[in-house]
């Protein structure tokens, strides 16, 4: 596997030729990196101007690796080509390296850049990428890997304090300016006017922590509950280190790296409005900095918050009365640490009788609202403290906590709750606190902790009794001026007592059942698991020709290739593949087939539109006008990744694929409706389509439409 680094963009505050002064005192040999041993030029060429100068040199490299693998490798120094391309015209810095030791076993490119700031042009940009591929080395490829890695994160660490150092030394010898370069003039035109310096070449746009907060607040009197920021989209769009210190908090080299590489393919992918920095930041902790692993769990909850408008959810909002009066929980100060404080007094609280008044799915909102709340009050404390806060701390105060709170549906409504809040809010709870847990508390937790995540649990601290009152208590994570008057502090809390509600106020299980607010049952939108050799299809029948048959999908996860077919046969009743292709079930979806093997495509079906491949995470909107009456089946197969066009043969890394059996499954969610013939009208202005991902996160989807006479998709 490829291992890929991509750095922030690192800022000197000085002048690009002063920079570059002290870059060039790294060489040909730098003690204050001791795997550096020394260099030598291989080749070097200089412009007539003297603009242009080109150093290729040969690096001699002692790595830190065990003295049994250096053995076995028979080499005791690694060499590496390095070529530096300066061009003081347009005042840049391009190095290339890769590794000259092993080349036909392991495959090391590295590109680096120095340019101008593009909002001072007396700062100096940094900013590098790298590749490792190890194909293979002695049965250790493993232990390369993670020698290299280490390695190349440790020099990454120390290449700003290097050059850093080297100013400070030219600083105290005296140098603090370097002038730039300017065209030769010759004798005869001496007297002429100069020739204007050639301009900078473009710069690129780099939010830095000042540009950065302006345009949160811009986007907080915008959009006051959104996780999600405008930003261009494009590649030039990138993160300054400065800025990941004072927003997002300290992060190794490597785990930048994955931060950027994940939002730069949010920005490729998803055109438009992308998650802020902190939010993809959480899902990267909740998987331990594993890309593919983040990015699945970031898709499926950027789907679910598209689905539900959760973006909205602070606008739009409004708390019952039952819930302002019985709902035991509120805001309260902050801990020690800068975090929001939220207390919920679980033990006073009659879990049945909101149940019973409100439904789950209202309370579902209730505790959604109150995550994105805490969102924004992070974002708040963030600016308040000058530190990063990306999480709240929670006390519970389970005083009153009895057999009543274990009904069953109650139990049910909190499980999913935590099933919602833990795959769409990760890493958002810093500390929970758990005071004066009864005998009972227990039972409770045995039925809710093996919902909980492991890291959560990590983060929670109980106490018995009066514990929470000794050494090791509350005064130890908040303030004693701000201990709540109900746990024997001063600090008079809003948390509603709550009681019991009245059973005035509860609803039938009819009204229950109607309830408008869907956010994980009965929702307008279905999901089907697609499998490899086992599409899933939907039939839909016309009666009018003319009409508009409407579909918004998103591809939750893997690829999958979208068809629409006609017929003037109806298909045998659904086919229900419960088990799959491979014997496995799909929860939370389904999969259907209709087209019987036995069908001829153009004798007995045919299809009506070009096959559309959509990728993971992608989301499609679009329309087919119906030219006859008939049956028409809407289509989503499992794609196939194409064979190596010079061989004919598989890739390596498909065959590994087929292997496992979570590779042959895809999963979408999906949404049509069938406008009649004498809605339509003829007109297509309002069936307006587009295909990025996620785009109903974005306030400006890009659409390209490909119209005929019959059909329209887009993508």
């Amino acid at each position: 596997m490829v291992q890929k680094y991509q750095s922030p963009v690192r800022v000197y505050k000085h002048p690009f030729e002063l920079v570059m002064a002290a870059y060039e005192r790294r060489f040909p040999t730098c003690p204050l990196i001791p795997m550096f041993v020394d260099s030598d030029v291989v080749s070097e060429y200089k412009s007539e101007d003297g603009a242009v100068h080109v150093l290729e040199r040969r690096c001699k490299l002692d790595v830190d690796a065990p003295r049994l693998l250096k053995r076995i490798a028979g080499v005791d120094y690694v060499y590496f080509i390095q070529k530096n391309s300066l061009n003081r015209r347009e005042r840049t810095l391009q190095i290339e390296a890769y590794n000259e030791t092993f080349s036909n076993r392991v495959i090391i490119n590295e590109l680096c850049c120095y340019t101008v700031h593009p909002e001072n042009e007396d700062w100096t940009c940094f900013e590098q990428s790298a590749s490792l591929d190890i194909k293979s080395f002695f049965g250790f490829e493993s232990t390369v890997e993670k020698i290299a890695m280490k390695q190349y994160a440790s020099s990454i660490k120390k290449g700003k304090e290097i050059i850093e150092y080297y100013l400070r030394e030219l600083e105290e010898e005296g140098v603090t300016w370097v002038p730039r370069w300017t065209p030769p003039v010759s004798p005869a035109k001496t007297s002429a006017t100069a020739r204007p310096e050639l301009p900078v070449s473009p710069a690129i746009s780099i939010p830095t922590a000042s540009t950065k907060e302006s345009q949160s607040s811009k986007e907080a009197s915008s959009l006051p509950g959104s996780l999600t920021e405008p930003i261009s989209g494009t590649p030039d769009d990138k993160l300054d280190a400065d800025y990941i210190k004072r927003y997002l908090g300290d992060l190794t080299p490597l785990q930048e790296s994955c931060l950027i590489r994940l939002r730069q393919w949010l920005q490729e992918t998803h055109k438009g409005k992308i998650p802020k920095d902190e939010h993809i930041l959480r899902f990267l902790r909740a998987r331990d900095f594993n890309i593919d692993k983040a990015r699945e769990i970031l898709c499926q909850s950027l789907t679910w918050r598209k689905q539900h408008q959760v973006d909205y959810l602070l606008e739009t909002w409004s708390a019952p009365q039952v819930l302002q009066d019985f709902y035991t929980g509120g805001w309260h100060h902050h801990d020690k640490d800068g975090r929001p404080l939220y207390v919920l007094r679980l033990g006073q609280m009659d879990t049945k009788g909101l149940v019973r008044a409100l439904g789950e799915e209202s309370l579902l909102r209730h505790v959604l609202s109150i995550n994105e709340e805490g969102l924004r009050r992070c974002e708040e404390n963030t600016k308040v403290f000058g530190r990063p806060i990306s999480s709240w701390t929670c006390l519970v105060d389970l005083e009153g906590l009895n057999m009543r709170h274990l009904w069953r549906p109650g139990v049910k409504a909190l499980l999913r709750i935590i099933e919602v809040v833990e795959a769409n809010y990760p890493e958002t709870l810093g500390r929970l606190l758990i005071l004066r847990a009864p005998r009972v508390f227990p039972v409770l937790w045995t039925l809710v902790s093996p919902f909980i995540d492991e890291n959560t649990r990590k983060k929670f601290l109980i106490y018995a009794g009066n514990d929470y009152q000794g050494p090791g208590g509350l005064v130890d994570y908040i303030d004693k001026e701000i201990i709540p008057d109900f746990l024997g502090g001063e600090c008079m809390c809003e948390v509603p007592e709550g009681g019991l509600v009245p059973k005035s106020l509860y609803r039938t299980a009819e009204e229950l059942e109607n309830e408008d607010i869907r956010l994980w049952t009965e929702t307008i939108y279905q999901s089907a698991s697609v499998f490899k050799g086992a599409p899933h299809e939907l039939l839909i029948e016309i009666i009018d020709a003319s009409s508009v048959i409407t579909w918004d999908f998103d591809v939750c996860k893997g690829d999958i290739v979208f068809n629409i077919f006609h017929s003037k046969r109806a298909p045998q009743p659904p086919k229900k593949d419960t088990l799959g292709a491979h014997g496995i079930t799909s929860p939370g979806g389904n999969n259907v087939q209709l087209i019987d093997k036995s069908w001829l495509p153009g004798q007995d079906y045919s299809m009506v539109e070009s096959p559309l491949i959509c990728k993971e995470g992608e989301s499609v909107q679009g329309s087919h006008v119906t030219r006859w009456p008939g049956f028409y089946i809407l289509q989503w197969k499992f794609h196939s990744t194409p064979a190596c066009a010079a061989t004919n043969l598989p890739r390596v890394d498909d065959v590994l694929a087929t292997l496992q059996v979570s590779s042959h499954k895809c999963k979408v969610m999906y949404y049509t409706e069938v406008l009649g013939s004498e809605d339509f009208r003829g007109s297509m202005t309002s069936l307006e389509s587009s295909h990025s991902g996620f785009s109903q996160l974005s306030s400006a989807t890009t659409s390209s439409s490909q119209s005929q006479s019959s059909s329209m998709i887009s993508r």
